[in-house]
Order: structure tokens, then C-alpha cells, then sequence
């Protein structure tokens, strides 16, 4: 049985998620972002042991339809944005998403949006903020090589988009002896 998983953001998530399922006494056949594949297929009362299980390390289990696509939309998102180089995209996030999703990018737009009061664009946006702020702190990259790194198409753009999400600009972020970084779920 297949199993949506909220707040799914990372490989150690995947190992928590593995462990929680199998310490229940399942046989986990698979675990990506966002899902898991268990067998035998619980029954209700074992889908509320899952659901308590997976809710003490910040997890939560998708029931509706559109809880299940919204999460698939932001899986796709995260695993671009933290785990992928944007400047090899040959393709535009709508059509990527809509690809992967398999549902039109004009229907998903809106059920993200009544959703999570934003866009996907703003999401989009949001989690690059993250990774930047990331590669800043790590310090390896210089702002136009994170910019090459990120998609963008000069840094300019990256510190206007950066500026309007932290209220900072990056080398003021960098020089701050407190970052502020948010937690990839919670955004």
C-alpha cells in the first residue's frame, strides 16, 4: 500500500520514516520524498498506529486528495531546489511539475494556492531563498557562482529576490553573525 507523508523533506527523513514503519512490523518496499510503500496493507486501526508513529518526529499522514497533490508539488520543488544544479534545467518548473504531478499546471497553480495561501512561484522562491542562504553560510561558492548554481540569470536577480524574502541582502545575510534560516518544511 502506498502511504503520503507530510513534512518529508530529506534521506533522513526517508531513514525515519523506514525505521518508524518497520518498528510497527511492517515491510517497507519502498521510500521516497513524500511516500512510502508498505505491505501487508493496514487496516484502519493500524493506519492510527502509522499516523501517531509518524507524527512524534514531526511526520504527518495524507488522506485527501489534495493534501496528496499539494505534497507531491512541494516534494518535486524541495528535491530540485536542495538536491539538484537549477543551471542544468533545461525545462520550466511549471512544465516539470505538471510532469511529474501529471496533472495540468494551470489546475495544480490553483489547488496550490487555495491550499497554502501562496503561490507555487512564491514557494519556488522561498525554498531557492533557503538553499542560498545555505550555500552562503558553507562559504565555498561566491555570489555569482550560487547564482550560475541556482538558475538565475545574474546575481542582481538573486540579491532583488533574496532581499524581498530575508529583508536583507546576501552579503548582508553572510557578514550576520546570526543567520536565519528556516527549517525546509516549515516554509
Amino acid at each position: 500500500m502506498l502511504l503520503r507523508i507530510k513534512n518529508m523533506v530529506c534521506d533522513r527523513c526517508q531513514m525515519i520514516v523506514r525505521q518508524q514503519l518497520e518498528s510497527l512490523g511492517f515491510h517497507v518496499n519502498e521510500v521516497t520524498l513524500g511516500q512510502a510503500v508498505v505491505s501487508p496493507e493496514p487496516d484502519e486501526e493500524q493506519l492510527q498506529l502509522i499516523a501517531s508513529a509518524l507524527k512524534v518526529p514531526g511526520f504527518e499522514l495524507i488522506s485527501s486528495e489534495t493534501e496528496k497533490t499539494v505534497e507531491a508539488i512541494k516534494n518535486v520543488i524541495i528535491e530540485l531546489v536542495h538536491h539538484s544544479d537549477l543551471s542544468e534545467m533545461n525545462i520550466t518548473f511549471s512544465d516539470l511539475i505538471s510532469n511529474r504531478v501529471g496533472k495540468d499546471y494551470a489546475y495544480l497553480s490553483r489547488l496550490f494556492s487555495n491550499s497554502q495561501d501562496k503561490t507555487i512561484e512564491r514557494y519556488i522562491i522561498e525554498q531557492k531563498v533557503e538553499r542560498i542562504k545555505e550555500l552562503l553560510e558553507y562559504g565555498q561558492l561566491n555570489l555569482n557562482e550560487i547564482a550560475y548554481q541556482m538558475g538565475y540569470s545574474s546575481s542582481a536577480h538573486l540579491s532583488t529576490q533574496f532581499k524581498s524574502i530575508t529583508g536583507l541582502t546576501p552579503t548582508s545575510f553572510k557578514s550576520a553573525s546570526k543567520t536565519n534560516r528556516r527549517s525546509i518544511d516549515k516554509i
